[in-house]
C-alpha cells in the first residue's frame, strides 16, 4: 500500500474517532498533507477515495479551490480592465498578481466555502473534501480562510494540502512558503 493510501486510511480513522466523541471545542478540520511532487498522484486517487467514502456511508461533497478561483476571476467587475492592462503590459506580473490577489483575497473565496459548509450543516453523514489548494498560489494560503471561518465547520472537512510538515502543527505551503503554525486542524501525512 502506498504512503498516500496509508495516510488516507489514518485520516479516515481520525475522522471516525473525532465524530464519535464530539468534542465541544473541536472543529472537524483535517489536512491530508502530501509533498508537492505528489499533487498529480493525489488528484488521480481522489475519485477512488470519494467512492470509498460513499461506500462507507458518507455523503461526499467537494469544493475545488481552482474552480472557485476561476469563477471569481471570470466574473470579476474589473475583468475587462485587467485584460486591457495585460495587453498593454503582458510582462507586468507583479501588478497582475496584485490585482488578482485583491479579487481572490477580498473574501469572495471564503464566502463561497462558508456557503458550502452552511449548506451541509445538519447532515449527519456529510463530509466535505476541499481540493486544488495549489491554486491559491500566489494569492493567499488556506490558513487565512480557515481562521476566518472559525466556528463554521460543522461537518468533517478535509483539505488536500500540498506542502511539507515541519512539526505537529506547522506546515510549509507548497514546500517553499514560510512555515505557518496557525492551524487548528488535525494533520495527517507530510
Amino acid at each position: 500500500m502506498s504512503s498516500l493510501d496509508s495516510d488516507f486510511n489514518e485520516l479516515m480513522a481520525r475522522i471516525r474517532h473525532g465524530r464519535e466523541f464530539g468534542h465541544a471545542s473541536f472543529e472537524p478540520i483535517f489536512y491530508l498533507v502530501f509533498h508537492p511532487s505528489q499533487i498529480l498522484e493525489v488528484k488521480r486517487r481522489q475519485l477512488a477515495w470519494r467512492s470509498r467514502l460513499a461506500n462507507d456511508g458518507w455523503d461526499v461533497h467537494t469544493f475545488s479551490i481552482a474552480d472557485e478561483i476561476a469563477d471569481i476571476l471570470a466574473k470579476a467587475p474589473l475583468r475587462k480592465i485587467w485584460l486591457a492592462a495585460d495587453q498593454r503590459a503582458p510582462q507586468a506580473w507583479a501588478k497582475t498578481n496584485a490585482s488578482l490577489t485583491n479579487a481572490v483575497a477580498n473574501g469572495a473565496l471564503q464566502t463561497r466555502l462558508e456557503a458550502k459548509l452552511s449548506a451541509l450543516e445538519g447532515k449527519p453523514k456529510a463530509i466535505l473534501l476541499v481540493n486544488d489548494l495549489e491554486a491559491l498560489h500566489p494569492y493567499m494560503r488556506i490558513g487565512v480562510i480557515e481562521g476566518q471561518l472559525q466556528g463554521k465547520f460543522h461537518v468533517p472537512t478535509v483539505f488536500f494540502y500540498p506542502g511539507v510538515r515541519t512539526g505537529k502543527t506547522r506546515l510549509k505551503f507548497l514546500g517553499f512558503y514560510p512555515e505557518d503554525g496557525n492551524y487548528r486542524s488535525v494533520h495527517v501525512g507530510g
